[in-house]
């Protein structure tokens, strides 16, 4: 059974909490960006507390973080950071990453307003940036579990998946999980993973980049040096990512805003229940809507979410 622990700063070199404040260009919204970044609210990796902060555990055991970030301000993100102050910079740039800080989306504001039905939900949802995943890893495991089902039984298998790999940590009430790493998923006994609810065929996908990742044949790096086609070539390359999956890649781990799953299957059912056209024409709008079409990935999601009653009220 798997024991919480309460957190505490190891005694490592130099370990300290400090507090960060960085500016943002509005319009931002925290609480949109953590909600696409993490789904539903059964994400057990990234937390918003119930004050509005978007908490996370970053590394493993021997290289740990806790990042706490709040909004309070239109222009203003605090940043706290637990653990070894000489690796705060790094992480700083890292959050500053996952949360999109640096992304101007004046041009597909500019791109959305000619759509006549996509116009107000890009109005009511203004501020969203596009988030990003902390690893390559992260972006994979989600891609392939998120495969071919639907929303919340993708989530679930997360958290039984994250449950049942990571050790969770108590933090000012708040229980975290870091993500699993590629090593506990290939130490893992079968009955684990595949009660956790993945088929053999994710599973053995899974196992395949992880092998991957430790023998350097995938490298992010290397990756963000590629185009999005010949990236999204790469990844097809790997048994079991097939074009949507890579392409999801593309967006949640590298910030490929050029890039737009056109062949999800849920896409044509968000957009009827969104009000698109019944018959519209996805070509035509992902070329209006130019090199920041994944955005409308993101918007489709928060549209499915407020429509559903999953997209928790702003703070």
């Amino acid at each position: 059974m798997t024991q919480t622990r309460t957190y505490k700063a190891r005694p490592t070199h130099n370990p300290a909490e400090s507090s960060y404040s960085i500016s943002v260009q509005a319009p931002y919204r925290l609480d949109l960006t953590v909600n696409v970044l993490r789904r539903l609210s059964t994400n057990l990796v990234d937390v918003l507390s119930p004050d509005g902060a978007y908490v996370r555990w970053l590394g493993g055991a021997s290289d740990f973080a806790l990042v706490r970030v709040s909004q309070p301000s239109p222009e203003t993100l605090t940043i706290g950071i637990e653990g070894d102050r000489r690796e705060h910079p790094r992480l700083l740039q890292l959050v500053r990453r996952m949360l999109g800080v640096e992304v101007d989306l004046t041009p597909f504001y500019r791109s959305a307003s000619k759509v006549q039905w996509l116009d107000p939900l890009v109005s009511r949802m203004r501020g969203v940036r596009p988030p990003r995943y902390p690893t390559i890893w992260e972006a994979c495991v989600n891609a392939i579990v998120f495969q071919q089902i639907s929303l919340h039984a993708a989530s679930s298998i997360m958290g039984r998946l994250t449950v049942g790999l990571a050790e969770p940590v108590e933090h000012r009430g708040v229980r975290l999980y870091p993500f699993p790493s590629p090593e506990q998923l290939l130490n893992a006994p079968d009955r684990v993973l595949r009660g956790a609810g993945l088929s053999a065929g994710k599973l053995a996908t899974l196992r395949r980049v992880a092998d991957a990742l430790g023998a350097g044949a995938i490298d992010q790096r290397q990756l963000e040096r590629l185009s999005s086609p010949d990236a999204v070539a790469f990844l097809r390359s790997i048994k079991g990512i097939g074009p949507w999956t890579a392409v999801v890649i593309l967006l949640r781990g590298l910030g490929r805003l050029d890039v737009f799953p056109a062949n999800d299957s849920s896409v044509a059912r968000n957009l009827r229940l969104l009000g698109g056209p019944a018959a519209l024409e996805v070509g035509t709008l992902l070329d209006t809507l130019g090199p920041e079409r994944g955005m409308l990935y993101y918007h489709l999601l928060l549209g499915r979410l407020e429509t559903r009653g999953d997209l928790p009220p702003s703070p």
